[in-house]
């Protein structure tokens, strides 16, 4: 029988909620929820229904004095995340942070000095959408040559919102970046395939309100010759959801909606070197003419659909109990968010104005 692990849940907002009811649920022989900390009593009392015999608390610091907690997951905005998280690893707790983990890279820095050492607490990120269905195809296809050399990438999260809460104002550590930025990145960094990159960036607010960016690009040129663009946009009205594009020299690859499709050279079909003649060409278009070759392509085309939301390989919390209980190596790594927060951060400093 699994070890059932004994969380305290701080923060019953929107995620914390969703986390408590739709995620962990799921898992009732690996998690339970003994203490549940909210300034809204309402909230946590619903927790408290879930699971019987949770505390509610509505002093964070006192829930972190209950000795049966083994694990704090915090959902609290943004601005908190490093306070909150801070004050569970000096009780001696293992953390699992939602995203963004902290507003800045010097944070997060200062969080792991505290975290994932021998002798200290255990520090998690909930960069769950590494595991979605959609990316992970993708990433297979990468990895599985057909496409040949992958020299660009596109990754999109679009939408279109008139937004007003605590997710627009600076002060709280809102905006896109700090909002769906971290999944994004993180999924960027994973295409880009290498670790350093020169990064380019820019940001707009467009339609919402508060003082942040809702549409935003960031360019990462990789050392080996790879592009990832990615945008993320409230303030776009088509095209809305999550698109990928890999483009290769023997192929392409387009995830949209709920379709992947992908078209690309036989892989029995050798091309040889093509080499450019200086003289006149023909005067018509096509392969008798100006632009193209004469080789006939031997074309395959496939064509899935995929749930952009599902999810093909374990989902966090399984992995996570695996990482608690058995000590296995965790999918998002140190590094990995690191990396996250030390784009977000770059890409702040480049945009001391933000467009509109």
């Amino acid at each position: 029988m699994d070890k059932i692990i004994k969380m305290g849940f701080v923060g019953i907002g929107r995620i914390g909620w969703s986390m408590a009811k739709s995620e962990l649920s799921k898992y009732p022989e690996k998690f339970t929820i003994v203490a549940a900390c909210d300034l809204i009593a309402d909230r946590t009392a619903k927790v408290a229904d879930l699971y019987p015999g949770c505390k509610e608390y509505t002093d964070y610091a006192e829930m972190l004095k209950q000795e049966d907690i083994e694990v704090v997951y915090i959902a609290t905005r943004s601005c908190d995340h490093f306070d909150h998280a801070m004050m569970a690893l000096k009780a001696g707790k293992d953390v699992v942070l939602e995203k963004p983990a902290t507003v800045s890279y010097e944070e997060a820095v200062e969080l792991y000095k505290h975290a994932n050492k021998p002798g200290q607490p255990k520090l998690f990120v909930h960069q769950q959408r590494r595991l979605e269905e959609a990316f992970c195809k993708m990433m297979e296809i990468m990895d599985s040559g057909k496409l040949g050399k992958i020299y660009e990438v596109n990754i999109r999260q679009f939408g279109f919102q008139h937004r007003d809460d605590w997710q627009t104002i600076q002060e709280f550590g809102g905006g896109q970046l700090l909002n769906w930025g971290p999944h994004m990145i993180d999924q960027s960094w994973q295409l880009l395939g290498t670790a350093t990159a020169d990064i380019r960036s820019y940001l707009f607010q467009e339609t919402a309100g508060g003082n942040c960016e809702d549409h935003l690009g960031i360019t990462l040129v990789g050392s080996n010759d790879r592009v990832v663009n990615m945008y993320i946009s409230g303030a776009t009205a088509l095209r809305t959801g999550r698109t990928y594009e890999l483009f290769g020299n023997r192929g392409a690859a387009v995830f949209e909606g709920k379709t992947l499709k992908l078209r690309y050279i036989n892989p029995e079909q050798e091309i040889p070197e093509i080499i450019s003649n200086p003289g006149t060409p023909g005067a018509s278009f096509g392969s008798s003419g100006t632009y193209e070759s004469k080789l006939k392509i031997d074309w395959v085309t496939e064509e899935y659909e995929i749930d952009p939301e599902g999810t093909g390989l374990p989902t966090y919390w399984a992995l996570l109990h695996e990482t608690l209980t058995e000590g296995k190596p965790f999918i998002i790594s140190d590094h990995d968010v690191l990396t996250i927060m030390r784009t977000i951060s770059t890409v702040k400093a480049q945009n001391k104005y933000i467009m509109k």
